[in-house]
């Protein structure tokens, strides 16, 4: 595992940016996408908080889109420049957590919101929404259990980004771990699409799949080159 001093000393502007143009680019590309996909029921005006259904899918990919990009932002400039540290110092974890954890909770409600306002159907028969829907969310509680019970919400958040012992933490093998690696991405994730079956709602089920796509473009444009910094070699070979 590489340390943080020398991560730090090694990586150049190219190593922040890695990734981010793919990441920019696949936003553009998943937007358009998503808004082809829904259907906006101008048959009916129902309003919540003052935004319609459409408005709302909106909402729900837009805080996506600013969830993401933000911790983008965060996980490179404090991993290759320890810039929150430098500017909160021994708060800078606390302050990220604050800000991660709305967001993060914002994207099931904006999904549940869209289904409850949505008025076209999935087109499935119901005992399928209700059985795969009910299934789906199961699986997300036992996920999220063990996040909070098995890995802890500091790794949850990007601890490893900012501090070298959360980082050196070992693997995590219990709960759903037993059976990915991954269960942030994953299974945790297939709660919105449960929500939107349960739901019988297209509408959340577009924006249900356009989290889960974009969470995994996330992997790949930004938590995995971070990975591989932290606990590969790249900072020793440059």
């Amino acid at each position: 595992m590489a340390t943080m001093k020398s991560i730090r000393t090694r990586s150049t502007l190219r190593d922040i940016l890695e990734g981010q143009p793919q990441h920019l680019g696949l936003i553009v590309f998943l937007v358009l996408g998503a808004g082809a996909l829904v259907i906006p029921n101008f048959h009916v005006r129902p309003t919540f908080l003052g935004f319609p259904m459409r408005g709302w899918t909106g909402v729900s990919i837009g805080l996506a889109i600013l969830h993401q990009v933000l911790v983008a932002i965060v996980f490179r400039l404090q991993l290759h420049r320890n810039l929150l540290t430098r500017v909160l110092g021994e708060n800078d974890l606390r302050v990220w957590t604050v800000v991660f954890i709305p967001l993060l909770i914002a994207r099931p409600i904006t999904v549940l919101i869209v289904g409850q306002m949505d008025t076209t159907s999935t087109g499935a028969p119901q005992w399928l929404n209700w059985g795969l829907g009910v299934a789906f969310v199961g699986v997300a509680i036992y996920g999220m259990h063990s996040v909070l019970r098995y890995f802890t919400i500091r790794r949850a958040v990007g601890g490893d980004h900012f501090r070298e012992e959360i980082a050196a933490m070992p693997l995590v093998n219990e709960g759903v771990f037993k059976f990915t690696s991954n269960a942030m991405y994953g299974p945790i994730f297939l709660g919105l699409w449960g929500i939107a079956l349960l739901c019988d709602s297209w509408n959340a089920l577009v924006v249900a799949a356009f989290q889960h796509v974009y969470i995994w473009v996330h992997y790949y444009c930004t938590e995995k080159p971070d990975i591989e910094w932290i606990y590969g070699n790249r900072a020793n070979t440059g």
